[in-house]
């Protein structure tokens, strides 16, 4: 859990976006990926993971959720983060098709080397940058911020061609993920 960025309002509907250590570009492969689509989805299930936007990069994620539970956003979050860590890291070990292994290992060693709170590989960075959403502006603000990621980095033309995000959701297809709250206000 990070010890520079807090949760304060449990109950509140956050942003938070999370990268693996060194920005390592570790989800150019779609397994990688996957493994994180079935944790956001086991956590929808079963941790009351209220997920209204979200988005995974070559080597971070931006999420938009609540928990509804009556769990910490912090723990829930961390779970998520502990269970990935462990799950991706393994993925990456049984890989015989990962050309990077053995360097991504090392890195991620090391990295948990230099953490009190982690042993043997540390995969994400341990700040969230959490912050709440607090009016319909700003939701909005930082759903189009999560879409527009892939395009401002010259993966797709259009937020909705990125599957590995919420844009195709709220462009009216049918995402990857089931159950997102899809976000929608009317201007007055």
């Amino acid at each position: 859990m990070s010890r520079n960025y807090k949760f304060h309002n449990p109950e509140g509907l956050h942003f938070v976006s999370f990268a693996v250590v060194g920005w390592l570009d570790v989800f150019t492969r779609n397994e990688y990926k996957d493994l994180l689509l079935e944790s956001l989805a086991f956590c929808q299930k079963s941790k009351g993971m209220e997920i209204h936007a979200w988005c995974i990069m070559t080597n971070h994620v931006h999420l938009i959720f609540r928990s509804t539970d009556k769990q910490k956003p912090e723990l829930l979050l961390g779970d998520f983060k502990r269970f990935t860590s462990r799950s991706i890291v393994k993925a990456i070990q049984e890989n015989p098709k990962e050309s990077r292994k053995e360097f991504l290992l090392d890195y991620f060693k090391k990295e948990a080397a230099k953490s009190s709170n982690t042993t043997n590989f540390q995969l994400w960075r341990h700040d969230n940058k959490p912050i709440e959403l607090w009016s319909n502006a700003v939701i909005q603000q930082k759903i189009d911020y999560i879409h527009n990621n892939p395009v401002e980095e010259g993966i797709v033309f259009r937020p909705e061609d990125y599957k590995y995000s919420s844009a195709p959701d709220y462009a009216g297809e049918k995402g990857l993920l089931d159950g997102v709250y899809v976000f929608r206000y009317f201007k007055l």
